[in-house]
C-alpha cells in the first residue's frame, strides 16, 4: 500500500475558543486517519482578544512539527457535519488544516520588514533569509502582516531568487475596531512581518488566480506614461509612431469604450471600473486572465490622463475592464473548467487546497455565502479546502507574483508522483 499526500480540514464555529480548538482538532485528525506533518490554523478576528491563548490550546491538542497560520476576516473551511465547505463571515470561526506530505521537505520561516535584503542585493541574499535552495525547486504560501510595508518588496525578491516558483497567500485580516491582527509560526504567536512555510520535494503547488473582471471595448497601447500615471495610448494595433493623430488620452479612449456599453454596464461603470494592465509583451491575442487587474485612482479631465493602482510605463498594453457579481462567479468557472481540463489523468490528484479570498467578495459581493468555495467543490469534488478572507492576496499573474484586491486566489496542491 502507498503512502500517499492526504489533507483534511476541519472548521468550528463555536463561541468558545477552548470547544472551537477541541473540535477541530479531534475533527480534523480523526479525517487525516494519518501522521500530521504540516498545519494550517485560520482564525476569526471576532476572537481578536484571545489571540495569545490560541497556540497553548493546539498544543494541548496536536502534536504536528510544523505550523502556520493567521486571524481573518472571516473564515473558509471544511464543515464536517454536513460534508460542505463553508464560508464564515463575521462570526466567530476556527478551520484546521492538517496535511500528510510524505517526500515533502517542510521549512517554515518567519521575516521582518527590517530583514528584507536591499532590491539591488543578488539572489544569493534572499535565498540565505528564506533558507531553501533555489535548485529545491520550493512553492511557497505566505501569510503577511497587513501593515507590513515590504510585502512587494519580498514578492519581487522572492520571484527574483525563485523564479520558476508558485507563491500563493494573503494579507492577515485584522479587527475592525483595534487593527490587531495575528501570525502563528511554529506555535509561536507573532504581530509583525511575513510566515510562510516552503514546500519542496515531491509536491506540486498549482495557482488560480481569479480577478473577477471582464474586459470592455479594444486594446490599447501605452505610447506616454510615468509611474501610476497614463497620459496616452494609441490602439494596440496602430503604430505607436506614427503622427497621423491616431494618439489619445486615455480619457478620450475610456469615452470610446463608453459609447458603445449597453446601459446596464454604462451604469456599472460608474462604479466598478478598473484597467488591465497586460503582464505579456509577446502574446498578441490577449484573453481574460492575461491583464493584472489594478484599480482606476483618478482622472484628470484637463489633460485627459489617468492614474492607476500599478506602475505603468509606455510600450505596455492597457483595457478597461468592469466587474460585478456575475462576472466575478463566471471568470472563477472558466477558470477552474481549464484547470480541470488541463490535469493530467497520469499524474496524482489535487489532495487540497488553500483559498485566499478578498473581503470584498463573499456575501458582500454575490448576496449569498459560499459562492468561491462551492464553484471549487463543483470541479474539484470533496476535495479539503481552507482559509480566509484577506487585506490583500498573493497570487501569480504570468511569470510574476503580485499582491491583488477583490481577487480570490487558489493554491491547489498535489504529490508531483505517487510512490
Amino acid at each position: 500500500m502507498t503512502d500517499s499526500m492526504k489533507w483534511a480540514s476541519a472548521l468550528s464555529q463555536k463561541p468558545s475558543l477552548e470547544a472551537a480548538v477541541k473540535e477541530v482538532a479531534e475533527q480534523a485528525q480523526r479525517s487525516l486517519q494519518a501522521t500530521a506533518d504540516l498545519a494550517f490554523v485560520f482564525i476569526s478576528s471576532s476572537f481578536t482578544s484571545e489571540f495569545p491563548r490560541l497556540m497553548p490550546l493546539l498544543k494541548e491538542y496536536l502534536s504536528v512539527p510544523y505550523l502556520i497560520g493567521c486571524s481573518g476576516g472571516g473564515i473558509i473551511g471544511q464543515d464536517v457535519e454536513i460534508d460542505e465547505v463553508q464560508e464564515v463571515e463575521d462570526e466567530p470561526a476556527l478551520c484546521l488544516t492538517l496535511a500528510h506530505l510524505p517526500g515533502v521537505n517542510i521549512h517554515p520561516f518567519h521575516t521582518r520588514e527590517d530583514d528584507l535584503p536591499d532590491l539591488d542585493s543578488p539572489p544569493d541574499a534572499w535565498v540565505e533569509l528564506i533558507g531553501v535552495r533555489p535548485e529545491e525547486n520550493p512553492q511557497f504560501i505566505l501569510l503577511a502582516d497587513p501593515f507590513t510595508a515590504g510585502i512587494n518588496d519580498l514578492l519581487q525578491g522572492l520571484d527574483f531568487a525563485y523564479p520558476g516558483s508558485v507563491k500563493v497567500g494573503g494579507l492577515a485580516g485584522s479587527d475592525a475596531s483595534s487593527g490587531n491582527s495575528s501570525l502563528f509560526c511554529n506555535f509561536e504567536h507573532l504581530r509583525e512581518g511575513v510566515v510562510g512555510v516552503a514546500l519542496s520535494g515531491n509536491v506540486v503547488l498549482e495557482a488560480i488566480v481569479a480577478q473577477g473582471c471582464r474586459p470592455i471595448g479594444q486594446t490599447y497601447r501605452v505610447v506616454d506614461g510615468e509611474r501610476n500615471i497614463v497620459m496616452k495610448v494609441v490602439p494596440q494595433d496602430a503604430n505607436p509612431f506614427a503622427s497621423d493623430g491616431t494618439a489619445l488620452t486615455p480619457l478620450e479612449a475610456l469615452q470610446e469604450v463608453y459609447q458603445d456599453l449597453s446601459d446596464e454596464d454604462r451604469e456599472l461603470a460608474q462604479h466598478s471600473l478598473f484597467v488591465g494592465v497586460a503582464q505579456s509583451e509577446f502574446k498578441q491575442s490577449l484573453e481574460q486572465g492575461d491583464f493584472l487587474i489594478r484599480n482606476l485612482l483618478g482622472v484628470d479631465p484637463k489633460v485627459g490622463a489617468i492614474a492607476i493602482g500599478d506602475r505603468v510605463r509606455a510600450g505596455q498594453r492597457i483595457q478597461f475592464h468592469l466587474r460585478d457579481a456575475e462576472t466575478s462567479s463566471n471568470d472563477l468557472d472558466a477558470l477552474l473548467e481549464k484547470y480541470v481540463m488541463n490535469l493530467d489523468p497520469n499524474q496524482a490528484s489535487p489532495s487540497g487546497a488553500l483559498m485566499f479570498s478578498c473581503l470584498g467578495r463573499g456575501e458582500g459581493l454575490y448576496g449569498e455565502p459560499n459562492i468561491d468555495s462551492q464553484l471549487l467543490h463543483q470541479y474539484l469534488k470533496r476535495i479539503p479546502v481552507s482559509g480566509f478572507f484577506c487585506n490583500g492576496e498573493i497570487g501569480p499573474v504570468g511569470n510574476t507574483t503580485f499582491l491583488h484586491g477583490y481577487t480570490s486566489v487558489f493554491g491547489i496542491c498535489r504529490a508531483s508522483h505517487e510512490d
